[in-house]
């Protein structure tokens, strides 16, 4: 590995300068050293501050590089976590939902997605791999045993039940159920935590790739006793689009919705303490695992990647909590970088979606891509460089679930969309529209998809249809293609 000697060190660097300018970039040769790869992953945290995390601030954030314009295809947990596994939008890889029949782990498993992911990438080319955490929703549901576990995970520690409880749940450890109770110990961050320390630190020249998936912030937001005091009197951000004023010009499914009173808005602040609190879990997985890999000596020959599955709105827009919207509240999260050759404290303005994940470990570790994927690798953005062409537009999709329990979850319809540098454009089902000018409306306030030409609907449209009707290398196509922009006059 990197750090053991000056030739391996010698041999990373040429894995960095190595990269291809455009697309997924070349294959890298077997025969260059591997770096180790952990990404954490964790649930419904929308892209606000991570200063409020030390840990997370001062060893990722302030070690690392942040991705400042980086966004979900679909903002829900199943479709957006069956992208990230595969390098797919939703349309492609076609787990709609969080459940079934059109979504959930059934889904992915009965269309045998499983067969393909970066867990099978990263395993043939050498890799220990290993799954800690949440996996897809309602897994095992539709195995054959609920001892499975699928292909390309070599350490599998995965909660079948109670997921979201953090304590009393039962956890697969490599085809074993394990029940775990209330007690402190039991809870969900310091058992993966734990889990996590173990696998890094275990002896051996094969480099690993941990996908580590903790459930904070996810509603209820369970948290640990020692943080039940911390964030007292903390209040969820009152942003301009807090509880917004003026709907009128939205769609019918946020025009309708009326105002809050005084006991949702303490609603949401106490849910804005929960989340903060079940985050420091995370904060303290986090500062373990990068003091493990320091006394392991494997820190300077490791990446360590950090995001979200989706975001979360805390009073945004009306709307007291949830996602699967297109506002950014929903769709932008944080994804922050550590790791050889990756700037301490740098930013990066491109544009980069949670498709372009898969390909970057697969890159960074030589491993060969599937040739259905749809995103790109980030290595050239990590190195300080934007390929011509780069990714312009992230294509956004939600469809509306079949079940009459999950569709109570959210009241948008079905949308297709694009999130431009500049522009969110959203066309309905329901015949609607949503057009913002993010660079003058960053707040998302303003719908002039009524005020503008027809002509400039349509050249959304057109470029819109392109994108959500790609496949595998035609979407790096679509998605670099210049969006339509507003005069002056329009915004």
């Amino acid at each position: 590995m990197c750090v053991l000697n000056a030739v391996r060190k010698l041999m990373c660097l040429v894995l960095l300068s190595g990269l291809g300018a455009s697309g997924l970039g070349p294959a890298v040769a077997r025969t260059v050293a591997q770096p180790n790869i952990v990404f954490i992953l964790v649930d419904d945290q929308e892209a606000g501050d991570l200063q409020k995390f030390p840990n997370i601030w001062n060893e990722l954030v302030r070690g690392g590089t942040s991705f400042e314009h980086f966004f979900v295809s679909n903002s829900w947990c199943c479709p957006s976590r069956s992208s990230i596994l595969r390098s797919q939008y939703v349309h492609s890889h076609g787990v709609l939902t969080n459940t079934a029949p059109e979504g959930g782990f059934t889904k992915f498993h009965d269309s045998d997605l499983e067969r393909s992911t970066i867990g099978t990438w990263m395993k043939a080319a050498g890799y220990r791999t290993g799954l800690m955490g949440k996996y897809l929703n309602h897994y095992p549901g539709g195995a054959a045993e609920p001892t499975y576990v699928p292909p390309g995970w070599d350490e599998w520690d995965v909660p079948v039940r109670k997921l979201y409880n953090e304590y009393g749940y039962t956890l697969n450890e490599n085809g074993t159920l394990r029940p775990y109770g209330s007690a402190d110990a039991d809870y969900l961050p310091d058992v993966l935590s734990r889990k996590a320390n173990a696998f890094v630190s275990q002896a051996g020249e094969r480099p690993f790739f941990l996908y580590l998936a903790p459930i904070a912030p996810h509603n209820p937001s369970n948290f640990a006793a020692r943080h039940r005091d911390a964030f007292a009197g903390a209040t969820a951000p009152r942003t301009p689009s807090f509880d917004q004023e003026d709907v009128s010009a939205e769609p019918h499914w946020l025009s309708s919705r009326e105002r809050f009173g005084d006991r949702t808005i303490a609603g949401i602040d106490e849910r804005y303490r929960r989340r903060l609190r079940a985050m420091l879990g995370v904060d303290d997985l986090v500062g373990s695992l990068v003091e493990t890999l320091r006394v392991a000596g494997k820190l300077d020959d490791t990446y360590l990647f950090f995001a979200s599955d989706n975001g979360f709105h805390l009073g945004q827009h009306r709307l007291a909590q949830g996602k699967t919207t297109p506002f950014d509240e929903s769709i932008r999260v944080p994804l922050v970088v550590r790791g050889p050759g990756v700037r301490a404290g740098g930013s990066v303005g491109a544009m980069a979606a949670n498709v372009d994940l898969a390909p970057t470990f697969a890159q960074l570790g030589g491993a060969t891509p599937a040739p259905f994927v749809e995103g790109r690798s980030l290595l050239p953005l990590l190195r300080g460089q934007t390929p011509a062409p780069w990714r312009q537009n992230v294509l956004l999709e939600f469809y509306r679930p079949t079940n009459s329990s999950s569709a109570r979850q959210t009241p948008v319809p079905a949308y297709q969309g694009m999130r431009t540098a500049r522009y969110t454009f959203v066309r309905y089902s329901t015949g609607e529209y949503q057009l913002y000018d993010d660079g003058r409306d960053p707040y998302q306030l303003y719908n002039l998809a009524a005020r503008v030409p027809p002509s400039v609907i349509t050249d959304f449209n057109r470029q819109l249809d392109a994108l959500a009707s790609c496949s595998g290398a035609t979407c790096r196509t679509a998605d670099s293609v210049e969006p339509p922009s507003l005069t002056p006059g329009h915004s």
